[in-house]
């Protein structure tokens, strides 16, 4: 290790290639006129005679003859709701919106009524692009109930008019010259803490932040992606989609994941990377294809959606025989800026979330001074640079909280910085719980109580307490056939945690409400636990495994 390079919590900017000044549109078109035959995108179902798949010309073509069809109903600007499931479709609209200038706001497709009224009024969506069904659930019943509730929802598009839509197509009608730095998508975030609010990404961001991720994953250039990551998310749509296309590679698009096919997928279609959240990483090292499939092809793995063990990275590289890299990232920085390296020591790749990308600054910030914190001192994560957010749509209040005067983003994470310009995670400041005056960090809990040999997974969150202002609660999830007791936990905490930072409720699920990404809800969570739908068990009142909640 080379001498240490800071003094204090600030990550100025490293250079990097240059940035790419362009749309998304842009560099599609330049993909497709160096590599026009080369496969773009390969839809990955599980029978082979049945995958569709587009070259680069095929999938720009087809894409800019729809955005002609959509520029008969639509003005450049409008807001278009897209509401459909992982297919090529939803990709082919996708770009014909960006190429169209109309503002892309993805919709996850099993939200129900309530939040997709709000997603497309708070958005103020002028169309609505929608799948008749997505996994089983109908659609056109849930998009006909609110659209009387929506005046500014002029039209709304079946996916299956697509055929109709490029028959209309006029070559005649000319394609808008945009901005990279114009709006591309407007991105609600999960809502884990409240919520959602609508990020607005724009072009240039998309194109570099995906493609800055991808290149520290050492995704070659022509490289072979593999998604399960839902595309109305970053992670599929963006990060994975975009920084695969960046090194005109090809994609090969999951509608659901499952770890048989994907397996397959891997040995069939040569693929090489893919983002991956700890759940499916667990799901492929365990599945009895594991052993039989041909996976060499697979180079790196990238994950950091929730924590990731420091034993799932080590277990995943060995059978895999692949690299690994973490990263951290948010929707209000159109993805990932923190990413550990291929070329990281094994302690760098297991145990944090890396350095930053080019072209960037990021700060760990004193919450009361907003100056740097000292080295290894819990701080709040900024970051500054090309690729934060314009703001949140809308909602000016939110964007000013989250955006200071200086272009910091505020992330509203909680980390820590070391001399090497390394970062990590402690939690989240929301969920920060503060107890008698003191703050404590749910992360630091989680990680000790997730060690226990019986817990299959650990959420800590803070509660309402007349003497303490808050105490601290475990909510856990033992191992499948495994039963324990919070008395047991709690002795077990006492031998790695002081007194105020070892829980003093205890609680036990079957499962958490989770985000499409993996991220455990605690907003719902803690709701939960206040309306009595999940029972606590007290440790100063031994009484068994406690009661279990089967479904929040």
């Amino acid at each position: 290790m080379s001498a240490a390079r800071f003094s204090v919590s600030y990550h100025p900017a490293d250079p990097g290639p240059p940035l790419w000044e362009m749309t998304v549109g842009d560099m599609m078109e330049k993909i497709a006129t160096a590599w026009p035959d080369r496969t773009a995108l390969v839809e990955g179902v599980s029978d082979p005679s049945k995958r569709r798949r587009w070259t680069f010309r095929q999938l720009v073509d087809q894409s800019k003859s729809l955005a002609r069809a959509l520029l008969k109903r639509f003005e450049v600007g409008d807001r278009i709701g897209l509401l459909a499931p992982e297919t090529p479709e939803w990709m082919l609209f996708q770009h014909a919106l960006s190429y169209a200038g109309l503002i892309i706001v993805p919709v996850n497709p099993t939200y129900t009524e309530r939040e997709l009224e709000f997603v497309l009024q708070n958005s103020g969506a002028r169309g609505l692009v929608f799948a008749e069904a997505s996994r089983n659930r109908a659609l056109r019943p849930v998009v006909e109930a609110i659209r009387p509730k929506l005046p500014e929802l002029r039209e709304t598009i079946s996916l299956d008019e697509i055929g109709d839509l490029l028959a209309q197509s006029d070559p005649s009608v000319a394609l808008p010259q945009l901005d990279p730095r114009a709006t591309m998508q407007i991105q609600y975030t999960s809502g884990t803490t409240g919520q959602p609010k609508g990020a607005c990404l724009h072009h240039m961001a998309v194109v570099n932040t995906a493609r800055q991720i991808a290149d520290r994953a050492d995704f070659p250039e022509g490289g072979v992606w593999i998604n399960a990551m839902p595309m109305f998310h970053i992670g599929g749509g963006i990060v994975s989609q975009i920084g695969t296309f960046s090194h005109a590679g090809t994609f090969v698009l999951m509608q659901a994941f499952e770890p048989g096919l994907f397996l397959e997928l891997i040995e069939s279609e040569q693929c090489n990377n893919s983002l991956i959240v700890p759940t499916m990483i667990l799901a492929l090292l365990n599945h009895p294809d594991m052993k039989t499939r041909d996976v060499s092809s697979f180079k790196s793995i990238l994950s950091g959606a929730s924590n990731v063990p420091a034993a799932l990275v080590m277990r995943a590289k060995q059978e895999f025989n692949c690299n690994f890299c973490i990263m951290y990232g948010q929707t209000e920085s159109n993805g990932p800026f923190l990413e550990t390296s291929t070329s990281d020591p094994v302690e760098r790749q297991t145990e944090t979330i890396g350095r930053p990308t080019p072209h960037i600054e990021v700060m760990i910030a004193n919450i009361e001074t907003s100056k740097p914190q000292p080295l290894n001192t819990v701080g709040e994560i900024w970051v500054r640079g090309f690729l934060t957010m314009s703001g949140y749509y809308g909602m000016p209040e939110a964007s000013a909280a989250a955006l200071t005067s200086e272009g910091w983003l505020r992330t509203g994470d909680l980390g820590r910085m070391d001399e090497d310009g390394y970062f990590k995670i402690t939690g989240r400041l929301k969920e920060m719980i503060i107890r008698g005056g003191m703050n404590l960090y749910p992360k630091e809990i989680e990680d000790v109580i997730f060690q226990h040999p019986k817990v299959g997974q650990i959420a800590v969150v803070g509660l309402p307490d007349e003497s303490w202002g808050e105490i601290v609660a475990a909510v856990v999830q033992p191992k499948a056939s495994e039963t324990i007791t919070a008395d047991e936990l709690y002795a077990y905490c006492r031998k790695y945690l002081s007194p105020q930072k070892t829980p003093e409720r205890w609680f036990f699920v079957d499962h958490y409400p989770m985000t499409a990404t993996g991220k455990i809800q605690k907003n719902k969570l803690t709701t939960s636990i206040q309306e009595g739908e999940i029972l606590a068990v007290d440790w100063r009142k031994p009484s068994g495994s406690g009661a279990r909640a089967t479904s929040l």
